[in-house]
């Protein structure tokens, strides 16, 4: 098996965790999500909790002290410079501690890895990888998928989108796309062959 790094990325709703999932649960590769990495360095006790409640105001935190998501989201949905302020906390943490995962996976001895970044292409993360997916759907499966799951309004979901980069952008990026906007069967065949393409399985 060849030593690989290998960079996962999408939109939001296009299904980029399906197929996380499918990497480390039937492929056996590890994946290093970029959320829940975003998840723990915002925990308490963490710095990059403390850096928030100080640039947001100690409202953001919630009674036990955890981070009031509902409330942080709210914000930053509407302002984009709220939204740069805090991803300028968040985003070094979260890089520093996959980097470290990541170190970690490869002194116990896995050589190929997978890190699951949905920000990879606007944050220019690149150089973290050395090959990059990205798993696509057109922008009305996208859309459709985004109003049904997180029940919200076609204005709501149509900003989320757009807070991201056009997903036919990060297409022409990518070295693989696996289009996943048929079925679950038809995006695991496409897994299959960038997987055997990068020499990472038989």
């Amino acid at each position: 098996m060849k030593e690989l790094i290998i960079g996962l990325t999408g939109n939001i709703a296009t299904g980029k965790s399906t197929i996380s999932n499918m990497i480390q649960e039937k492929y056996l590769i590890p994946v290093i999500d970029a959320d829940i990495v975003s998840r723990e360095v915002v925990e308490p006790g963490e710095q990059a909790l403390e850096k928030i409640a100080v640039t947001f105001g100690e409202e953001i935190l919630l009674e036990d002290g955890t981070l009031n998501r509902k409330l942080l989201g709210s914000i930053i949905f509407q302002d984009q410079s709220k939204r740069e302020q805090l991803n300028a906390i968040v985003h070094p943490a979260v890089r520093k501690r996959m980097i470290s995962k990541k170190e970690e996976l490869l002194q116990q001895g896995y050589q190929s890895i997978v890190m699951d970044i949905p920000l990879l292409f606007e944050n220019n993360l690149t150089y973290l990888v050395e090959k990059t997916i990205v798993v696509y759907t057109t922008e009305d499966v996208q859309l459709q998928r985004l109003i049904e799951r997180n029940d919200l309004t076609v204005k709501e979901a149509r900003n989320r989108m757009n807070s991201q980069m056009n997903i036919e952008e990060k297409r022409e990026l990518a070295d693989a796309v696996i289009d996943n906007s048929g079925s679950i069967e038809e995006s695991e065949i496409q897994l299959i062959n960038i997987l055997k393409e990068w020499e990472l399985i038989d």
